[in-house]
């Protein structure tokens, strides 16, 4: 890797295109090892005012998508777009739709710590494969110790209130800026690529930085 390129990457770990579209980033750069980006990951929530302690996903779905078969007709393109990058999302595994401020903060300190991406995987992985309450400090410790981090730590500053308030600002900073749907890619500080794309496209876009780092 000759020069480094910024990935930023607006997301939340409820949001199923948000994991699809990792999924598809993932398997574009494990086929380019020698990519040029280093990824960053930055704060949205889907759901701003949800209750801290999160409410029962089939009451929120189908308030969201006015009934129960709205809810099945606007989930039926996320699980047909899961099956094709492979993943075995397990919907009726997940009974709470969480508030995702603590996550965030934990993707935050994971940030600092060098292992944000890895906490982003766990965090997709517990909540779209395991059903886990991603909005709880208990499992959200075991999720930062599963990554190396310090679990007791994590579980003292998700005691208190710290960085809550810049998650908020950051999300709206973003929100901002135009941003309002997630996944949302921002190549290069520049480029905003919205959506869950496909690696082929993740392909070229590597190989177009690249070749131009060395023309």
């Amino acid at each position: 890797m000759e020069k480094a390129v910024k990935l930023d990457i607006v997301s939340d770990p409820i949001c199923p295109w948000c994991y699809i579209g990792k999924t598809y980033l993932d398997r574009a750069l494990e086929q380019r090892p020698n990519h040029p980006f280093v990824i960053e990951w930055h704060p949205f929530q889907l759901n701003p005012d949800m209750p801290r302690e999160g409410v029962d996903r089939r009451s929120y779905l189908e308030n969201k998508f006015g009934g129960k078969d709205g809810a099945i007709k606007a989930y039926m393109p996320v699980v047909e777009h899961a099956e094709q990058a492979g993943l075995q999302i397990n919907f009726d595994a997940i009974e709470k739709t969480p508030n995702t401020l603590d996550a965030h903060r934990l993707i935050r300190w994971a940030g600092i710590e060098g292992m944000q991406t890895a906490v982003v995987s766990a965090l997709f992985k517990a909540y779209f494969q395991d059903g886990r309450d991603i909005g709880d400090h208990d499992t959200l410790a075991d999720i930062a110790d599963s990554c190396g981090m310090d679990a007791a730590v994590v579980r003292r500053l998700l005691a208190t209130d710290a960085d809550e308030q810049e998650i908020r600002d950051r999300d709206s900073a973003t929100r901002e800026m135009g941003v309002n749907s997630v996944p949302t890619f921002i190549v290069a500080s520049q480029h905003a690529v919205p959506g869950a794309q496909a690696t082929d496209l993740w392909l070229k876009v590597i190989d177009e930085i690249m070749s131009s780092a060395q023309g």
